[in-house]
């Protein structure tokens, strides 16, 4: 069953996060994963859970949620937590389709 990989992004250095974008999609493609969707947050219509203000969103898709587990917890996309850390502040979380 495919998963996918959603993060809610609230960038806070744009030099970081170019640097940190640069890099996460090969160790996403390394998992089987793909980089479906970027963009900009337009309008938040409803936030009845109190969420944090972010401005941008990913979407990842996974085979499985084995892969995409073992993507988020692989050494590649670890030694990208200083520069992702630098960049944002992230929430991700998976959904099966």
């Amino acid at each position: 069953m495919t998963v996918k990989v959603i993060g809610l992004i609230q960038l806070t250095d744009e030099l970081a996060f170019e640097q940190y974008r640069s890099q996460v999609g090969k160790t996403v493609e390394h998992y089987k994963g793909s980089v479906e969707y970027r963009g900009s947050l337009t309008e938040i219509f409803w936030n009845e859970l109190s969420c944090e203000a972010f401005s941008a969103y990913v979407e990842l898709s996974f085979p499985c949620k084995e892969d995409a587990k073992a993507w988020a917890h692989s050494a590649e996309y670890q030694s990208l937590l200083g520069v992702r850390n630098q960049a944002m502040r992230l929430t991700l979380f998976g959904v099966e389709n």
